[in-house]
């Protein structure tokens, strides 16, 4: 049987539900379940894992890397 992919806006709504009290923890934790949240966070850590992708020739020196600024050197 082939699951649809998850769902992050229907887990969040069920697990605000929780924190409204409009659920018991059991219910909102087969919720959580059967919504997909163990794909969802599987997909999270192996993305997090994954070595970043660059190109043939790398990152020239000087070059910023993601969204991070180049480190400040002081000049005396």
């Amino acid at each position: 049987m082939e699951l649809p992919e998850p769902d992050p806006s229907k887990l969040l709504q069920a697990w605000m539900e929780w924190e409204r009290g409009e659920v018991t923890p059991g219910r909102v934790m087969a919720n959580l379940k059967t919504g997909g949240m163990r794909e969802l966070l599987e997909g999270l850590v192996a993305q997090r894992e994954a070595p970043p992708a660059q190109g043939a020739e790398g990152p020239e020196a000087g070059e910023r890397q993601g969204d991070q600024p180049a480190p400040w050197t002081p000049v005396v």
